[in-house]
C-alpha cells in the first residue's frame, strides 16, 4: 500500500484519505476517486490529494474486517455489515460471552493494522448487544498479515461465542439461628428469586432448617429428591472453614466440596461442590444483597450450563474487587432486566464510616464531669476525640449534654460537628438519638465511641472499619478482648432506625443479639476496649496507665 500526496491529474482510482468538501458536494474519505471526482476536485482548485493505492496483495478494510469477523464468530453470534473497516459482532441469545483470551491477544499482537476488541469474558449479555468489534486500522491490510490472523482465529473452536442461559430448577436451603427473624430469611428468598428469574430460571424448592449439620443434611436430601438442577445453601452464619456446618453437611449428605473461598470481594466465603452431578453452592453473606458479588460470577456460569471448576474460581482474582460503597460510580449500565445485579465493577475506595462520640453523660458516680478531667495533661474526652480523628472514621459527630460548653472547649482543636442533647439525664438512648440525627445521609456505617474510654486508639477503630463489610455479612463489628465484648461498636447504616427506637438508659448494644447473623467479632490485644472510666478509682487507674 502506497500512501501520500498524489497529483490530482494522476489520482484516478486512488483511495481518498481525507474527505474533501466541494461546492454542493462532499467527496468522502475512503472513496476510490473516479474521473468525475477528479474533474470536481480540479475545478475547485485542488492540485493534489492525500490518497493511497493498494498493492496487488492488499485487501481492502471492509473485506478484511468481514473475513476476520466470520472466522471469529461462534454460536449465537451475529455479524454486522462491515463499514469503514469495522465489523461488529452481536449476541443473538441471552447468555454469557465466551472467548479465548490467549488467542485474542495473539491476534492483536500480529500487526498494528488488525485489532479485535471484546467485552469481558463471562459477561452476561442480551440479544442484540454488541460483544466484540473487528477494526482494520488503515484502509487496507497486507494479505500475508490477514492470512496470519485468519489462521490463528480458525484454530480450534470459534474464538467468540455466547453460552445461552438455560432454564434451571433451583433448590434453595436457608439456615436459621435461635432468635433469628423469619423476615431476614424471607428477604433472602426474595433476593435469590429475583437473581435467578432475571436469567430465565426459577427457584422451585425451598427448605428452612436450623444451623445444625444434621438438619442441613436432611434438607439437602429433600432438595435433591425434588429433582433440582442446582442446589444453593445460604447459612445464618458465614462459613469460615471447610469443616464448618454447611460444607460438612454437603459431605455428610454424600456430596463433595470442590473448593472453599474465592479471590473476589465481596464473595470471599463461597464454597462449591456437588451432590452426584448436581452442583451445590454455599452462598456468601453478600448474596443477601442484589448488588454484584462473587456468587453472581459462579451462578451465571451454572445457569449457562458451564462447569465451574476449582481452577476457574481461583483465577477470578483479576477484576475481582467488586466492593460497593456509597460513592459508587455508575459510568454505564448494562441493558439487562432490573432484577439482575449490575455487572460493572465499582470504585474501590473503602466504605464511608462516620464516628459518633457520646460525651453528654451526667457522670453521677464520679461527683464531677469525668469527661473534662485531666489525663496526662489532656481532658479525657479530648484523648478519645484525638484517637477518633487519627482513624479512618469521618466525619465526627460529638454529642454534648452535661457542661456542654466545657466539653466543646476541650475539643476546640478537633474537626467535629456538635449535637446537643438537652435530655441527657433521661438516659443513654437520648444521646444516641441526638447524634444519629446529626449524621450525614451518605455514610455506610457509624462507629459509636464512648467519651469515657480514653485507652481506645486509632488502630483499634481502623481494625473495626477494615473488617466492616455488610455484603459479606459483617454489618456490625464488635471488638473482643479476653472473650468479652467491648467498645466502640461499628454499625451499618441499616441499623440506624432500630437504634433510634431505643428508650431510656439502654444503648445500642442491646440490639446485638437480635442481629447476631450480621455480627463480626474482632480480637483486640489491648484491654482498652473494655476499660471505661466511671469511678474515681478508674480515673486514678487510667492516669497511672497513661
Amino acid at each position: 500500500m502506497k500512501f501520500g500526496a498524489i497529483a490530482i491529474a494522476s489520482a484516478e482510482g486512488a483511495i481518498l484519505a481525507h474527505s474533501a468538501r466541494l461546492p454542493g458536494r462532499v467527496v468522502k474519505k475512503g472513496t476510490p476517486l473516479t474521473a468525475d471526482d477528479i474533474d470536481a476536485l480540479t475545478e475547485a482548485g485542488i492540485r493534489d490529494v492525500i490518497a493511497l493505492r493498494l498493492d496487488p496483495g492488499d485487501i481492502g478494510e471492509d473485506a478484511a474486517a468481514e473475513q476476520l469477523a466470520r472466522t471469529l464468530a461462534g454460536s449465537h453470534v451475529r455479524i454486522g455489515e462491515a463499514f469503514t473497516g469495522r465489523a461488529n459482532l452481536f449476541a443473538t441469545e441471552p447468555g454469557l460471552v465466551l472467548f479465548d483470551r490467549a488467542r485474542l491477544d495473539r491476534i492483536n499482537l500480529v500487526d498494528e493494522a488488525v485489532t479485535v476488541a471484546a467485552i469481558p469474558p463471562f459477561e452476561p449479555v442480551e440479544p442484540g448487544q454488541m460483544i466484540a468489534t473487528v477494526k482494520i486500522i488503515p484502509f487496507a491490510v497486507e494479505r500475508t498479515v490477514l492470512d496470519t490472523v485468519l489462521t490463528m482465529s480458525a484454530e480450534g473452536s470459534p474464538l467468540i461465542s455466547v453460552a445461552p442461559f438455560a432454564h434451571k430448577k433451583i433448590g434453595l436451603i436457608l439456615t436459621r439461628l435461635p432468635g433469628m427473624k423469619e423476615s431476614i430469611l424471607d428477604k433472602t428468598v426474595e433476593t435469590a428469586m429475583a437473581r435467578v428469574e432475571g436469567y430465565g430460571s426459577a427457584i422451585t424448592h425451598i427448605e428452612r432448617a436450623g444451623h445444625d449439620e444434621a438438619e442441613v443434611v436432611a434438607a439437602i436430601a429433600r432438595t435433591h429428591q425434588a429433582d433440582c438442577d442446582i442446589v444453593l445453601i445460604f447459612g445464618a452464619s458465614a462459613v469460615v472453614d471447610r469443616n464448618d456446618v454447611l460444607p460438612a453437611a454437603v459431605v455428610a449428605a454424600g456430596g463433595e466440596v470442590h473448593h472453599f473461598g474465592m479471590p473476589v470481594d465481596p464473595g470471599n466465603l463461597l464454597f462449591i461442590g456437588a451432590l452426584g452431578t448436581t452442583p451445590v453452592v454455599g452462598m456468601p453473606g453478600c448474596a443477601r444483597s442484589p448488588k454484584l458479588n462473587g456468587f453472581d460470577w459462579v451462578l451465571w456460569r451454572l445457569l449457562a450450563d458451564l462447569k465451574v471448576t476449582r481452577r476457574d474460581i481461583m483465577l477470578m482474582g483479576a477484576g475481582g474487587l467488586l466492593i460497593e460503597i456509597a460513592e459508587r460510580g455508575q459510568p454505564r449500565q448494562p441493558k439487562v432486566k432490573k432484577t439482575r445485579p449490575d455487572s460493572k465493577t465499582a470504585k474501590t475506595a473503602g466504605p464511608r464510616v462516620a464516628a459518633l462520640i457520646l460525651a453528654a453523660g451526667a457522670s453521677s458516680r464520679m461527683g464531677s464531669n469525668k469527661l473534662i478531667e485531666d489525663v496526662a495533661g489532656t481532658p479525657m474526652v479530648a484523648r478519645v476525640a484525638r484517637a477518633v480523628a487519627a482513624s479512618k472514621a469521618k466525619p465526627i459527630v460529638v454529642v454534648t449534654g452535661n457542661q456542654a460548653d466545657q466539653v466543646k472547649a476541650a475539643l476546640a482543636s478537633i474537626n467535629a460537628t456538635f449535637a446537643h442533647n438537652p435530655d441527657f439525664r433521661q438516659g443513654l438512648s437520648t444521646s444516641l438519638k441526638a447524634g444519629l440525627k446529626a449524621l450525614p445521609d451518605d455514610i455506610d456505617g457509624v462507629v459509636v465511641c464512648l467519651g469515657d474510654m480514653p485507652l481506645v486508639d486509632a488502630a483499634t477503630i481502623d481494625k473495626l472499619i477494615d473488617a466492616f463489610n455488610p455484603l459479606e455479612g459483617r454489618a456490625i463489628v464488635v471488638p473482643m478482648h479476653g472473650g468479652k465484648r467491648g467498645n466502640p461498636v461499628l454499625w451499618g447504616k441499616q441499623f440506624i432506625a432500630d437504634m433510634q427506637a431505643l428508650d431510656g438508659d439502654q444503648g445500642a448494644r442491646t440490639l446485638l443479639d437480635a442481629h447476631s447473623e450480621m455480627l463480626s467479632e474482632i480480637a483486640i490485644e489491648d484491654d482498652g476496649v473494655l476499660f471505661d472510666v466511671d469511678t474515681p478509682d478508674k480515673l486514678a487507674d487510667v492516669r497511672a496507665r497513661v
